[in-house]
């Protein structure tokens, strides 16, 4: 008998805990990271339905522009700036730095587009 393969989720949510403190990534970033490049919209959906935000941070994902999200599942979008800045990221106007947080984990395809 194979071992299953993971979800879709449960990849996404594996990239999302290697999310180091005070730094961010994309939604894009973490599809990549999680094996789709197309996945940025599943990624939403996943850290909307995330079963356990204590061990997954979600609250370490933007968008493509840094913003937070203003429907943030756990609270809301100040929630959202609120864990963030705990952890020492700086968000203004309801967005971050991505030149300065933006996690430095990236795929080889992204790295090729540099």
């Amino acid at each position: 008998m194979q071992p299953s393969q993971p979800s879709t989720f449960e990849l996404i949510y594996n990239v999302v805990k290697q999310i180091p403190k005070g730094t961010v990534a994309t939604y894009g970033q973490v599809a990549s990271l999680a094996g789709n490049k197309r996945w940025a919209r599943v990624v939403g959906y996943a850290l909307h339905a995330n079963p356990d935000p204590e061990h997954i941070p979600c609250h370490r994902v933007v968008n493509r522009e840094g913003a937070v999200s203003e429907v943030f599942a756990f609270g809301g979008g100040n929630r959202q700036v609120e864990l963030l800045r705990a952890e020492g990221v700086k968000v203004t106007d309801k967005k971050v730095d991505l030149e300065k947080y933006r996690w430095k984990r990236m795929t080889m395809e992204m790295l090729e587009k540099e």
